[in-house]
């Protein structure tokens, strides 16, 4: 055995047996050191790998449990936001609120992982790709197909099938719109009341009042987009009154003793008071009255639909002929201030061609449901007297 040699000035020398031994150890501290490392880097692989196939599923919509939802989105989750194009022109680009559409997608189970949708819609431009609306949506969409379902040319939009009934005022088309999920009374009214639409039947009527858009909504069967924009709605409809009455605008010119405006008036009260058969003969009556100002009837059409639209649709009385109103046939000469219904076609077309007559008034037979119509006060009131004393 090799002896240690000790040095009196300085520390004792190892030998070379410790010296081996030393290397042995920190060989196989290396190793494990090493080994352990490599643990570590396929472990931290083994996580990430994991992770990313995780997301790339939710992402890619792999392997997703079969999930449908409804996902609405409104106006309020909508804002305006300031652009430049490269011209330097400013302009407003709509932007959804990412935030608030992601965690409808989470709470729908469409998706697992919100930040992986935020930072896809990021890239994607997602803010200004969706739009307003209801959307029926799938676990079999991935993240791309969500966002082009939620856009405008969406085919996942759900459709809405409204018939508006001749004779409907505003009021009541608002209002079977916002039932049916098309769009808010409210934003029904404030887009009517405001939006300058360039049809050329409007450019007479000014803005402020939502019923300046009276008489135009033609009744017909449409279909909407459910949570549509007020402004395609309201434009929809009136393409209907443009596509029926576009072959007749020629008709009125300065010569023509009626506008195109006074035209829907009368036609707006043949349809409230028709009975379904007499549209032209009830059309003579308003005529005739019109066209004799100085006549028994002293220029007045007093027409109870009127009254009617001035008291909220309630059964006229008495009362009501004293309201000081505009619309007020009972109170003012001639045409009241606009339409009061929104008149069919066949409404459109007596008022243009009154049927020839002689005829000034007009009572219901309540036995037949049809109008009886006189020439004069005294024959009229014979035929009240007779109905109300049958009643």
């Amino acid at each position: 055995m090799a002896e240690e040699r000790t040095n009196p000035n300085g520390p004792p020398r190892r030998t070379r047996s410790n010296q081996k031994k030393r290397r042995r150890r920190s060989s196989g501290a290396k190793a494990a050191a090493a080994f352990l490392y490599v643990l570590i880097v396929i472990g931290a692989g083994a996580v990430i790998a994991t992770l990313g196939w995780t997301w790339a599923s939710d992402l890619l919509a792999l392997n997703k449990e079969p999930v449908s939802a409804v996902i609405t989105i409104t106006a309020d989750m909508i804002s305006e936001v300031e652009k430049v194009d490269e011209e330097g022109n400013p302009y407003a680009e709509s932007h959804v609120d990412l935030d608030v559409v992601t965690r409808q997608l989470k709470e729908a189970g469409l998706i697992e992982y919100e930040f992986l949708f935020k930072i896809f819609g990021m890239f994607s431009s997602a803010e200004s790709k969706i739009v307003e609306g209801t959307y029926e949506l799938d676990t079999d969409m991935d993240y791309r197909a969500l966002v082009s379902n939620m856009s405008s040319s969406s085919a996942a939009r759900q459709e809405v099938s409204v018939t508006i009934p001749e004779g409907y005022n505003i009021d009541q088309i608002f209002t079977l719109l916002e039932e049916n999920g098309v769009s808010t009374v409210e934003k029904l009214q404030d887009m009517a009341a405001n939006w300058d639409y360039k049809w050329t039947f409007l450019q007479d009527i000014p803005l402020g009042d939502y019923h300046r858009l009276e008489g135009y909504l033609f009744p017909d069967t449409y279909t909407f987009y459910k949570g549509e924009n007020p402004k395609y709605v309201l434009n929809k409809l009136m393409q209907g009154f443009h596509s029926k009455m576009k072959e007749y605008y020629e008709d009125f010119t300065e010569e023509s003793q009626f506008t195109l405006h006074e035209i829907v008036i009368i036609a707006s009260m043949i349809e409230k008071e028709t009975d379904g058969q007499d549209y032209r003969t009830i059309s003579s009556v308003i005529h005739n009255r019109l066209n004799n100002p100085d006549g028994e009837t002293a220029g007045l059409l007093q027409i109870d639909a009127t009254l009617v639209y001035i008291n909220g649709g309630k059964t006229p009385t008495e009362a009501d002929k004293s309201i000081d109103s505009p619309y007020n046939t009972y109170l003012y000469k001639g045409l009241p201030a606009g339409p009061i219904s929104n008149p069919g076609m066949a409404s459109l077309y007596a008022a243009m061609n009154p049927e020839s007559t002689k005829y000034y008034y007009y009572v219901l037979n309540p036995e037949t449901g049809e109008h009886e119509f006189s020439k004069t006060l005294s024959a009229h009131q014979k035929l009240v007297e007779k109905y109300s004393s049958n009643g």
